[in-house]
């Protein structure tokens, strides 16, 4: 079973920002996506626990992108091979992946979606209960900004997310909960 769980809730208010950092189980696969900036380390690894999860056990970390925001605390999960846009990194091994399409697992695929950066990537997960899209498309559950400050490229951006509401059930933004698509 194929299951998306929030770890914790990011936010955007300056001068404090965390990122929405999650946890994807789907067979053999424990994806932690972007463990980030966080008030505390706690808020990632109790969560993680109260789901039977050992840092060690986690298996990828995905990011969405390479802001600090959301790649701070990928160092927490030591035998996991880190996934972003466009290659896999296993301990000193920079290896490649076919970019838009690439599986994780079964349920779970990389999409890019660049606007915010030009190397934005989501992960789409089919899970049993909805399909998931954990992005940065969207910065809050509230769908803003609409206009994003930092974009690479707006345009762009209101393609890929265009494309991620075509698919997706429920969607996790990179600072804020979950909002439900349809």
């Amino acid at each position: 079973m194929t299951s998306v769980h929030l770890l914790t809730a990011g936010y955007a208010r300056r001068p404090n920002v965390a990122g929405s950092v999650s946890l994807v189980r789907d067979g053999d696969a424990a994806i932690v996506v972007d463990p980030g900036m966080v008030v505390s380390r706690a808020a990632i690894l109790d969560p993680l626990a109260a789901l039977g999860l050992a840092p060690d056990a986690v298996t990828h970390v995905f990011i969405t992108h390479h802001h600090p925001d959301h790649t701070v605390n990928i160092g927490l999960f030591p035998n996991a091979e880190v996934v972003d846009f466009w290659a896999r990194y296993r301990a000193d091994q920079w290896l490649s992946h076919p970019g838009d399409g690439y599986q994780f697992s079964s349920h779970a695929t990389l999409w890019r979606t660049p606007g915010h950066t030009e190397e934005d990537a989501t992960l789409i997960v089919e899970a049993h209960d909805a399909v998931y899209a954990l992005t940065h498309a969207w910065w809050r559950e509230d769908r803003t900004p609409e206009i994003d400050p930092l974009a690479w490229d707006q345009a762009t951006l209101e393609r890929s997310r265009e494309r991620v509401l075509a698919v997706a059930d429920i969607v996790i933004p990179g600072h804020g909960a979950a909002f439900r698509v349809r």
